[in-house]
């Protein structure tokens, strides 16, 4: 009998997560092609935006007390338009240690990205960006640990399989990168993606990962950041378009992505995914240390799907991302491709010198082109922690017209 419940459970459970999975793709907009893939909806930035709507919600509706607290304490550090004259922008970097009032404005701002930001894999480098010319902030950034297996990275450099073992330390993934308003108006994006291209971030990277173990390898290894790849989260990015300065490449594009991830499959559905395979006794269910893996939770819900019958194909959702690479020093390809040498950083410059010729190559002409930055107020913030946000674009555009 006991035998006879137990099965009768596990077909209950499965053709809950199968009606579950169905539901949830339906009503994102998703269509199931002849061979079983995933085809999207046409709308551009937009569909990507609603694709994520379900992620985001579930984590703002968790984080509502936390929003609530830190709002009331810390909306005062950020800008309204009045507070900005662009001529005077002096950006600096600081980096942020967990459980201090900065991680708390970093954890704030991040939930008003309209795409969920991750919370980062293993090694992991926080920073603030700030306006010293009047303390409020002008964006956020973060650098992690990059994804394992990405391909057109993989393919510029030349690696195998061994040689990406060996090297990949020396790489780092921008997982969240931007400014905030007004400074965003600004182009203020441009100057905080630049600024990972430092020798204040570099040298951040060496006092804290230079001597490190390779988790998988468990070598020592003296890691140098020789490169830093990020992806855009709406396909095409205008942030990384012709991100030069003084004729230096900041970013610059590499390929895209193929179309692949997990990022339409909500919490909650994972939550129950998971539940489903701990209850088969499925070591994915919790094998999700560093290490186990290159990207445990793809992995998971692979397991489950393949488990449950669906094609994999349900994870190919066909939003290809932009890939771009920042190169830190000269040779960074050549010392990454297995050559020997030293890196040249002569064309590394601090996070001062940075900031100043982003914000003359940039965010003053800007202003005068787009004025209306000037009217934003830091009390408009709380509308992009709502789950619905209205866009920055239309917030400015209804102010103007009162």
């Amino acid at each position: 009998m006991a035998s006879i419940k137990k099965a009768a459970d596990a077909f209950t459970r499965e053709a809950s997560i199968k009606r579950h999975l169905r539901k949830h793709l339906a009503v994102l907009g998703f269509q199931k092609a002849k061979d079983g893939s995933l085809v999207l909806p046409e709308g551009g930035k937009e569909v990507v935006r609603t694709l994520h709507s379900a992620q985001r919600e579930e984590r703002l509706r968790e984080a509502q007390g936390f929003v609530a607290s830190a709002s009331t304490k810390l909306l005062g550090k950020l800008a309204s338009g009045a507070d900005v004259v662009p001529s005077r922008i002096r950006p600096s970097l600081q980096r942020v240690s967990s459980g201090t009032w900065e991680s708390d404005l970093f954890r704030l701002v991040a939930l008003s990205w309209s795409v969920p930001v991750s919370v980062g894999f293993g090694r992991r480098i926080r920073y603030l960006v700030w306006d010293e010319s009047n303390g409020k902030l002008i964006g956020i950034a973060a650098i992690g640990d990059p994804v394992y297996n990405l391909s057109v990275r993989d393919k510029l450099i030349g690696w195998s399989v061994e040689d990406r073992g060996a090297r990949l330390v020396n790489l780092m993934d921008a997982y969240v990168l931007g400014a905030i308003p007004p400074y965003s108006s600004l182009l203020g994006g441009k100057l905080v993606a630049c600024l990972l291209r430092s020798r204040d971030v570099y040298d951040d990277f060496a006092k804290i990962y230079g001597s490190t173990e390779g988790v998988i390898s468990g070598e020592k290894k003296k890691a140098r950041l020789l490169g830093i790849t990020t992806t855009s989260s709406m396909g095409r990015s205008s942030v990384y378009n012709r991100l030069k300065l003084h004729g230096v490449d900041y970013f610059r594009p590499i390929g895209y992505t193929g179309g692949w991830g997990h990022f339409h499959i909500p919490e909650e559905l994972f939550s129950e995914i998971r539940d489903y395979l701990r209850s088969i006794g499925h070591p994915y269910a919790d094998k999700h240390e560093f290490g186990d893996g290159p990207n445990w939770r793809l992995r998971t819900v692979r397991a489950a799907l393949d488990t449950l019958g669906f094609k994999q194909d349900l994870m190919k959702h066909g939003i290809q991302r932009e890939v771009f690479l920042c190169e830190t020093a000269s040779n960074s390809l050549k010392i990454l491709g297995g050559k020997s040498g030293s890196p040249k950083l002569d064309s590394l410059l601090s996070a001062e010198e940075v900031g100043a010729l982003a914000v003359e190559r940039w965010m003053i002409g800007r202003a005068d082109r787009r004025p209306d930055y000037q009217t934003w107020t830091r009390e408009d913030f709380l509308n992009l922690l709502a789950a619905h946000p209205v866009g920055v674009a239309t917030t400015v555009a209804r102010k103007t017209a009162r």
